[in-house]
């Protein structure tokens, strides 16, 4: 039968409102006959009074599936003939044995492509006169089948069963052309982003130079001057070019951190095995130097090691034991611990300070680039440096969270994999 000589209609089966108005439009703008159920029980009463020439039916629906339905259909002597097209995910090779049992002609998988529907109701529509009905097949013994562990009686006939099979293979050749598509806008996706991130690396070298420069000059100059016994600048003066001094080298503090944050996703791991007590030595006087006017109670429990980064893990712990330091400043006796301990068999390392603490509401923002929990007049700082620590800790595969109460200090804890 020639599709321009088609005069009956389609049967579909569709309980999402949704997925009905778009088979709805896709029978309308293709000239199809069509009458559209939300039920396999509304529509079995019709099936056999007013026969569709093809049924289109999804297969999860309320009460009786699609499986059901069509196994129904094609049981009946006198809608036998019917093709049954299922919609389906078609995620597991149990729905095609159980199409095959059912004796569904074809599958469609969802979400369908219109022209591929089309195709396939005039292939179906087209080839009626030689379809299950008047296949000869249809009237022997049901083929016995065993897929993991269950039994199956496919009852298909053989031009069923080749429908069906061509219909799977048109699905995984449309799959296959669609993954290969996706991995290529993939490939091209990753070479731009490649050569974005060379270009953010040239460009924050750049900025880092152009801006250190001047910023180097502030910072000399401010200092001589301060330093100058035969100065003769006023007290406000003084103050003023100190101002400047302290906004210079927060400035050099940011670009130091942002610096960091850029390249703590884009550098490569260089692992070996690290003492971490050493190395958190090692960068302690550096980190005193920034505070001054504090003098802590430090304790580094000995012999930690772990397999990381050494430039990425200095990076962590300068921030991590800067901040300690900073928000215990105004404590009465300062206390900061870098230690570890058992973590349901992992290593849980962990700095921890009596400062000020934070509440624990707001914990979710900790590791958020640029959101500070304390105000810039209290504590100076960038919102960066946690947001850096982050990346480096979970790009070694670990885990990190903060634990604390105002005014109760604060414990960040960490895992490195």
């Amino acid at each position: 039968m020639e599709r321009e000589n088609f005069q009956g209609y389609i049967m579909a089966l569709e309980d999402s409102l949704v997925q009905a108005k778009r088979l709805e439009y896709f029978f309308k703008k293709n000239r199809f006959s069509y009458k559209i159920f939300s039920t396999a029980e509304d529509a079995i009463k019709v099936v056999e009074i007013e026969k569709p020439s093809l049924i289109i039916s999804d297969i999860l629906m309320p009460g009786m599936d699609g499986y059901q339905f069509c196994k129904k259909v094609k049981s009946n002597p006198h809608t036998g003939h019917i093709p049954v097209i299922l919609l389906t995910s078609l995620q597991d090779p149990n729905d095609i044995i159980r199409g095959l049992q059912a004796g569904a002609d074809n599958f469609i998988t969802k979400p369908y492509d219109e022209r591929y529907l089309h195709s396939r109701i005039n292939h179906l529509l087209s080839n009626i006169g030689t379809s299950s009905g008047n296949d000869p097949c249809n009237n022997t013994d049901p083929i016995q089948i065993k897929y993991r562990g269950e039994e199956f009686n496919i009852t298909s006939g053989r031009r069923q069963i080749l429908d069906l099979l061509i219909s799977v293979y048109d699905t995984a050749i449309q799959r296959n052309e669609e993954l290969t598509e996706i991995k290529e806008r993939l490939e091209a996706t990753n070479k731009e982003l490649i050569q974005a991130n060379e270009d953010l690396d040239a460009f924050a070298r750049t900025v880092s130079h152009d801006l250190k420069s001047p910023l180097t000059v502030i910072l000399g100059f401010s200092s001589a001057i301060l330093d100058n016994p035969e100065s003769k600048i006023t007290e406000d003066e003084k103050s003023y070019i100190q101002f400047m001094k302290e906004s210079a080298m927060d400035m050099n503090q940011l670009i130091r951190d942002l610096l960091s944050f850029s390249q703590s996703g884009r550098l490569q791991l260089e692992k070996e095995e690290l003492n971490l007590a050493e190395t958190a030595k090692d960068i302690l006087e550096s980190i005193l130097m920034r505070f001054p006017e504090t003098s802590p109670e430090v304790i580094i429990e000995p012999g930690m090691s772990a397999y990381a980064d050494s430039r990425m893990i200095r990076v962590v712990l300068d921030n991590l034991l800067g901040n300690a330091i900073k928000y215990s400043s105004k404590s009465q006796a300062p206390k900061i611990v870098f230690g570890k301990r058992d973590y349901y068999g992992k290593d849980l390392f962990f700095v921890k300070d009596n400062g000020v603490g934070f509440d624990m509401s707001k914990a979710d923002k900790l590791f958020q680039p640029f959101v500070r929990l304390h105000s810039g007049s209290e504590y100076n700082g960038t919102g960066v440096g946690l947001s850096t620590v982050k990346r480096i800790i979970e790009k070694h595969g670990g885990e990190i969270w903060a634990e604390s109460e105002p005014g109760q200090g604060a414990e960040f804890l960490f895992t490195l994999n």
